[in-house]
């Protein structure tokens, strides 16, 4: 830490890692290890403490009267599972919250929602959507590019000082708002064809489909607003791109290309969820 100007703490295990590796593994890297860095940057006088906690931990608006207990993050993870790993996240933010009021350290958290290039680890959506489409889609809802996270956190770096603590979601920009949740629950389709009249005609010729549910969207606002944020990489990208023949996916996102979770492969998808 000597001579560092701030530290961004992204290292976790998560839903992929479930299988695995053992609970204990998991509070020693997520909880354990973020104390570990948190009273290291303190000795050392580090200015300030960025978190970049995973994508799927967060749901930030849904219809209430939808959610079931298989919504709540970790598709195809045991309720116990989900509920450990929920309970981590609030354990690693609380010691951050912690360092802030204790030693006056700055510590942004950053809810990043998922943005890795590997296909669905569900077999069904793999089989139903190609890559790209899957992809498109979330970018609706629950996707943001590597670019754009990577943008975020450098405007938290900038941020950090004058804000001292603060949690915020890092996604693409959603044009959904509250009054659209009850119909994007069981129509999404609908919805986006009123906000977007062209699209139909755009995913046709490529032979892509929408989903035809979506039960919870990541609102960035408050991103956007306190950090002065503005992400490049949303659905009218996305749009734009396809009418242009063109990757929608920013350069950064091409070249960075899978890095894997596991230092193994496994047949039925990117890492084992059952």
């Amino acid at each position: 830490m000597k001579h560092a100007s701030a530290v961004v703490h992204a290292a976790t295990l998560h839903k992929p890692h479930v299988v695995t590796h053992s609970w204990q593994d998991f509070m020693d890297t997520n909880v354990s290890g973020t104390l570990v860095l948190l009273k290291a940057a303190i000795s050392a006088g580090v200015p300030e403490f960025h978190i970049r906690e995973h994508h799927e931990r967060v749901r930030v608006i849904a219809e209430p009267r939808r959610l079931r207990a298989s919504d709540l993050g970790n598709r195809r993870v045991s309720g116990e599972a989900k509920e450990h790993l929920r309970g981590e996240q609030v354990m690693a933010e609380n010691l951050c919250e912690l360092a802030h009021k204790e030693h006056r350290l700055p510590v942004m958290v950053l809810r990043t929602s998922r943005f890795f290039p590997e296909d669905d680890d569900s077999p069904e959506v793999s089989r139903q959507y190609e890559t790209a489409n899957t992809q498109a889609n979330e970018l609706l809802y629950r996707r943001v590019d590597i670019e754009d996270a990577i943008s975020a956190i450098m405007r938290a770096l900038e941020r950090a000082a004058d804000i001292g603590f603060s949690r915020f979601i890092v996604s693409a920009t959603s044009p959904f708002k509250r009054d659209d949740l009850s119909m994007l629950g069981h129509d999404a389709p609908s919805v986006v064809r009123r906000m977007f009249p062209e699209v139909e005609a755009t995913y046709a010729m490529r032979d892509w489909k929408f989903f035809p549910k979506i039960d919870r969207v990541y609102v960035n606002d408050r991103a956007r607003r306190e950090l002065g944020w503005t992400p490049k990489y949303d659905f009218a990208y996305v749009l734009k791109c396809l009418r242009a023949n063109q990757d929608f996916r920013s350069s950064l996102a091409r070249e960075v290309g899978s890095k894997g979770y596991h230092d193994r492969a496994f047949a039925d998808g990117p890492y084992p969820i059952a």
